[in-house]
């Protein structure tokens, strides 16, 4: 019966161990990073501005392949930067304000800097 109690206690032992480890979490891998920082972008894309591309997210082609092929339809479309020449502002840097100044209406504040130039 003691063989038998020590060979329990042993075996809790060593499964609570292995379950606590050295309290050391694992690094994530770098394609866990991506993975995290996609989840991120994605997450940003819920709301009505683009904080990504400085836009209204309605209105997004760089984040709706949609909305990307209906400007391409109007002919409105940058090709050297990929995204509609009316949103360029790599191109037309003064359309940034005209976006901003859309914020600005109907939040009463400066928008973000775009995360994604």
């Amino acid at each position: 019966m003691l063989a038998r109690f020590g060979m329990g206690t042993a075996a809790s032992l060593l499964l609570a161990l292995t379950m606590t480890g050295c309290g050391n979490e694992p690094q994530p891998a770098a394609s866990d990073k991506g993975a995290d920082k996609a989840a991120e972008s994605a997450a940003k894309h819920d709301g009505w501005w683009c904080v990504e591309h400085g836009i209204p997210e309605g209105i997004c082609a760089q984040c709706s392949p949609k909305v990307a092929a209906e400007f391409k339809a109007k002919k409105d479309w940058c090709k050297e930067h990929e995204r509609p020449e009316s949103q360029c502002f790599i191109c037309h840097p003064e359309l940034e304000a005209t976006f901003a100044a859309q914020y600005e209406a109907k939040y009463g504040k400066k928008p973000p800097k775009p995360e994604g130039e």
